[in-house]
C-alpha cells in the first residue's frame, strides 16, 4: 500500500520562481503526511498557455524547473510528477515527468491532444509510455489527452499494461461560471470511469487553481477538482471547487497482482483513515 497525493496548487501564470518555491513547499508537506507519490498540475512552473513559457521555458534534464523536481524527489525519497514548460532547441511543449525517488527520470510526456487555441504556443507530442516500479506501472498523460476520440490514449497505456494513469492537468471554466447551477466535473468522471473499467486500472487527474491572466483563455478560472478514479469505475476522491482552493488530496492506494492484458499489477483503493 502507498499514499498518492495530489497537490491542488496555486499556479500563477509567468511567475516560475513563485510558482517553484510553492510546489516544494507543497511536496515537502506531502512526503512529511508519508505520500509515495506527488502529483504536481500541467505546467506548473508557468501556467497553461501563459506566453511566458516562450522564453521561460526550460529544457529537460537540464532547466530550472527540471532540476527542482528531481532535487525534491531525491531529498524527500518519493515519486514526483508534475507538468511543466519544455523547450528544445526548435520548440516548445506542454510536458509532464515522473522522477523516481533517486531522482532518476522515468517517464518524459509531450501533450499529445492539445486544445487548438493552445497550438501556436505548444509543439506537437511525439511520446506515450508507462514505466514499472515497486507501486506498480505507471502511465502517464496530461489533461485533454483523457479525451482523445474513442480514449485511445488513455486506453494505449491501458493496453501498455498501466496500473495507474497519473494525469497533470489545468482545468478551467469561464470567469462567471456557476458551479452550484454547473457543477464542474463530468467530463472528467465519464471518460477516466470507461477506460478504469476497461482496463482494472486507476486514473488520477490533478488540476491547479488559480485565474488566468494571460494567453487564449484570459479571465478564465482555474478551480480545482482534482479526482481520482478507482478500477471500478467510481470516483473516491474528488477535490473542492474554487479559484482559491489549494489544497493537498490524499488516498491510500493498495496494489495487488492482478491476470491484466498481459503484464502489470491491479490497483486497488482506500481513502487514509
Amino acid at each position: 500500500m502507498f499514499r498518492l497525493a495530489l497537490i491542488q496548487m496555486l499556479v500563477e501564470g509567468g511567475e516560475k520562481a513563485r510558482n517553484l518555491e510553492r510546489a516544494a513547499q507543497r511536496v515537502v508537506e506531502a512526503a512529511r503526511n508519508g505520500a509515495a507519490v506527488a502529483v504536481l498540475p500541467e505546467v506548473m512552473d508557468l501556467g497553461w498557455t501563459h506566453p511566458s513559457a516562450r522564453s521561460e521555458a526550460g529544457a529537460i534534464p537540464d532547466g530550472e524547473t527540471f532540476q527542482s523536481l528531481r532535487a525534491l524527489a531525491r531529498e524527500h525519497g518519493l515519486y514526483v510528477c508534475s507538468g511543466l514548460a519544455e523547450k528544445t532547441d526548435s520548440a516548445c511543449f506542454n510536458a509532464a515527468v515522473l522522477l523516481a525517488p533517486d531522482g532518476k527520470l522515468l517517464l518524459h510526456h509531450r501533450k499529445l491532444n492539445e486544445l487548438e487555441i493552445a497550438h501556436d504556443l505548444y509543439a506537437q507530442g511525439d511520446r506515450l509510455g508507462v514505466c514499472h516500479t515497486d507501486l506498480g506501472t505507471i502511465g502517464l498523460m496530461i489533461c485533454a489527452d483523457a479525451f482523445a476520440q474513442d480514449r485511445v490514449l488513455s486506453r494505449t497505456l491501458g493496453y501498455m499494461g498501466a496500473d495507474i494513469i497519473l494525469s497533470p492537468s489545468s482545468w478551467a471554466v469561464p470567469g462567471d461560471h456557476d458551479n452550484s447551477k454547473e457543477p464542474y466535473g463530468e467530463l472528467w468522471r465519464s471518460v477516466y470511469s470507461a477506460v478504469a473499467t476497461e482496463f482494472s486500472l486507476w486514473i488520477a487527474g490533478v488540476s491547479n487553481v488559480g485565474r488566468i491572466t494571460a494567453g487564449p483563455w484570459q479571465g478564465w478560472n482555474c478551480i480545482g477538482c482534482a479526482q481520482a478514479v478507482a478500477p471500478t469505475g467510481e470516483t473516491v476522491l474528488m477535490g473542492p471547487y474554487g479559484v482559491d482552493a489549494d489544497t493537498i488530496l490524499y488516498l491510500d492506494v493498495e496494489t495487488v497482482p492482478r491476470p491484466a492484458r498481459g503484464c502489470g499489477w491491479g490497483a486497488h483503493w482506500r481513502q487514509p483513515s
